[in-house]
Order: C-alpha cells, then structure tokens, then sequence
C-alpha cells in the first residue's frame, strides 16, 4: 500500500514536471544584424495595434527584407521614398509626395534629440542624392537601404551619422 501510494505520487509529479516543461518560454526580441533588438509585436501582426510605434513595427516585418528596386512600389522592389510613401499611407493614413526632394519640404525640422516614432529622417549620401528613413525610438529608423533592403538601422552607425542632413515631423 505504501509502496503503492509512494509509486502514484513520484508519477504525478513527473506528470507535473511534463507539463511544466512543455510550456511555451516568454517572448523574446528578434535580433537584426546582431546589434540592433526588435521587438515582436504578440506574434500576431493582424491584431489591433494602436501607437505609431506599433505601427511601424508591424510595416517592418510585413516588409522585412524586401529589395531595393529604385523606382518601385510594391514588395517586388522599393525605394526609399517609395517605402516612406507607402508606410505612410497604409499604416498612418497620411498622403505623402512620392520622392525624397518633396517629402524634405513637407513639416517642420527638428532636432536630432527630439525625434519621436514617425518623425522623417534624412540623409546626403551624394553630392545630389538623398535618402529618407521613419524614425522609430532609441535611436532606430525604419528604411529601404539600396543595399539590403527594408531594414531597420541606427542613426549613430558610422555611416548614417557621417551622412545625417536633418529630420522633420509632420
């Protein structure tokens, strides 16, 4: 009877154990290039999101690793104002200028410390050639690089802040 009572309880607590085991682990960041942390959005991209923040988030991974096509609109290939214009409109309902020249005109500038998600960064990176990002938060932006696609970067990498021209909120 003991032995019996001692066998029943040492297999509850294995079952115990089991199933302790198998739950999921707590949501973690993805991590882009192994410097920069993302946060996932309830692994579920569908649900109602409701800060710009969020928002834009939810644009990245939609378009995550999308080429650079230059000209293009459409998950087939985008370009840096293209993928601001895009963001814009079907996330945050705002109708923006299609090239970078026009969307630097729009809003007023500001400065670099007080940028907050949704604010447009900007970049010379030619003697005539612009590029435009979405800031994020923590010093990230959002952006179709010519190199790598829709990604998300930081403003103090070398490249970037050598090339920083201003940033505006509309």
């Amino acid at each position: 009877m003991i032995i019996n009572n001692l066998l029943a309880n040492w297999m509850l607590f294995l079952c115990i154990i089991l199933l302790v085991g198998c739950s999921s682990p707590p949501l973690q960041e993805k991590k882009i290039d192994n410097l920069i942390q993302i946060p996932t959005i309830n692994n579920e991209i569908t649900a109602p999101i409701k800060t710009t923040k969020h928002k834009l988030y939810s644009q990245f991974y939609e378009w995550q690793d999308v080429r650079y096509k230059l000209g293009g609109l459409s998950k087939q290939g985008v370009d840096c104002s293209g993928f601001v214009h895009l963001t814009y409109k079907s996330k945050l309902g705002v109708k923006l200028p299609r090239t970078t020249r026009l969307q630097a005109k729009l809003g007023r500038d500001i400065a670099k410390n007080e940028l907050t998600a949704g604010d447009l960064v900007f970049f010379k990176t030619g003697s005539v050639t612009r590029h435009v990002g979405i800031y994020l938060e923590n010093n990230k932006f959002l952006h179709a690089s010519a190199s790598r696609g829709v990604m998300i970067s930081k403003l103090d990498n070398v490249y970037w802040r050598a090339n920083y021209w201003k940033s505006i909120r509309l």
